[in-house]
């Protein structure tokens, strides 16, 4: 968990750093991090114990000294079996409460220290928002990173929205404290332009604007509401980590029909476009008089057979466009969709996970009789790895399409439980996982060389 956390630090190291934060905001943090990161931590933790305990036991004979007494390893594993399952109903437990509580608390948490006013107010090659300004620079320079160059300034118009206004200067510089509640910009060299909005639509058509070119530029900017974020606040609720099962359910209930829903009036809407009746018509538009048993086509003169030829090309191009944009959205409704699917499913692999990977663990310490903190942290971690990769790319895959919702959910655990049932097998028969004696046999004699037999003298 400690591990897990540092890497969660990391990760976000962004999103906290230089937002002048309290300890009890980073705190608060951490803490909403802890249940986020179990369903990584927990399985890990049950297999990386499990081999060291019962590889601990093995290496200083105590399953030998059990079974000269009649206690079979099935015995031995009975009281942890009760807890391991034990744990695994908790777990599903805390998958459907807790853990969506964490991810609603950080995620929000992250959102509300994203808006605190940082203290380097503006960052380089990327646009800051402050306030009704978006800003980017090229670099930065001096002790405090004052002096701006390559200034680009959006300025938002209260009275409609777009961005209207455009401010570019060759150099800039913050004149005031960067904690300060006004950021006052002074700009050189540079120019102004700005699009006008008039009320008559006759005036439109030209497009009136203003341009401008300035030696000195002043600008401030009040960033003092970006100080007043309330950092309990929860924006976001209906994410699909953030729900319960029956609240996961009766989102896929509401987005299943709403995407069947949609794809019958976009089915009717197409066939009405493209209706015989609706050919006919476009037909008719370009002949003069009603058509007879000759080829339409034939009975048009040059500049209707041109215009004919590019409106249908138009029409074409336009509907492939049409066809192209509407399977994306439904794309993205469908991954939508199986991300809330899998998310069910979920819930329950992560107590299943725990109690195959006990049954992986034990009988693994058991076999490589190995103790410790060495060999079995590198066989745990390489394990777990290989289950936790393979479980990514079956939920991206799934997640796409490729395959149902719940194989996605549950791939990585239906591989590794054979490897289970083969491993508790092996170490209750008192086999090991492969006879190293029989294969070095084998190798040595493949590679040894046969002896040439003295030939016959006469």
């Amino acid at each position: 968990m400690f591990i897990l956390i540092l890497q969660a630090i990391w990760l976000y190291i962004k999103d906290i750093a230089g937002k002048d934060l309290d300890f009890v905001t980073i705190a608060k943090f951490m803490a909403y991090t802890i249940p986020v990161i179990v369903p990584l931590a927990l399985p890990l933790s049950i297999l990386l114990a499990s081999i060291m305990v019962f590889g601990n036991m093995a290496e200083n004979y105590e399953f030998a000294a059990m079974k000269s007494n009649g206690i079979s390893l099935q015995r031995a594993m009975l009281s942890l079996t009760v807890v391991i399952i034990t744990l695994g109903v908790t777990s599903f437990v805390f998958a459907n409460t807790v853990i969506p509580w964490g991810h609603l608390k950080q995620r929000n948490l992250r959102r509300n220290i994203a808006q605190v006013k940082p203290a380097m107010a503006i960052s380089k090659n990327v646009f800051n928002q402050l306030a009704d300004i978006n800003i980017k620079v090229a670099d930065k320079s001096g002790d405090r990173g004052q002096y701006l160059t390559d200034v680009i300034i959006h300025r938002k118009n209260p009275l409609r929205s777009g961005n209207w206004t455009v401010i570019k200067s060759e150099k800039g510089e913050l004149k005031s404290s960067l904690k300060s509640d006004i950021i006052q910009l002074v700009l050189s060299n540079g120019n102004y332009y700005e699009d006008l909005f008039v009320e008559n639509p006759t005036k439109r058509a030209s497009s009136p604007f203003v341009k401008s070119y300035f030696d000195t530029y002043t600008l401030n900017v009040d960033v003092s509401a970006l100080n007043d974020v309330d950092m309990d606040s929860e924006n976001v609720t209906d994410d699909h980590q953030m729900l319960k099962i029956h609240e996961l359910k009766s989102q896929i209930d509401s987005f299943s029909y709403k995407f069947n829903e949609n794809k019958d009036v976009y089915n009717q809407t197409q066939h009405s476009k493209w209706a015989p009746n609706r050919l006919t018509n476009i037909i008719k538009d370009y002949m003069k008089e009603e058509p007879d048993d000759s080829p339409f086509f034939e009975r048009l003169n040059a500049y209707q057979q041109r215009r004919t030829i590019e409106d249908a090309m138009n029409k074409v191009t336009q509907q492939e466009y049409v066809l192209r944009t509407r399977q994306e959205q439904l794309q993205r409704e469908l991954v939508r969709l199986n991300k809330y699917e899998m998310e069910i499913h979920k819930k329950y692999v992560l107590g299943v996970a725990c109690i195959i990977l006990f049954f992986i663990g034990a009988p693994l310490g058991a076999i490589i009789r190995k103790g410790g903190m060495g060999l079995p942290l590198v066989v745990a971690t390489m394990f777990f790895l290989t289950y936790h990769f393979i479980g990514i790319f079956a939920e991206k895959a799934a997640a796409e399409g490729a395959f149902p919702a719940w194989i996605g959910s549950w791939m990585s655990t239906l591989i590794i439980f054979p490897i289970g049932v083969f491993l508790t097998y092996r170490a209750t028969t008192d086999q090991g996982f492969f006879n190293i004696n029989f294969t070095l046999d084998s190798l040595l004699k493949r590679f040894k060389k046969k002896r040439k037999t003295p030939a016959a003298t006469p």
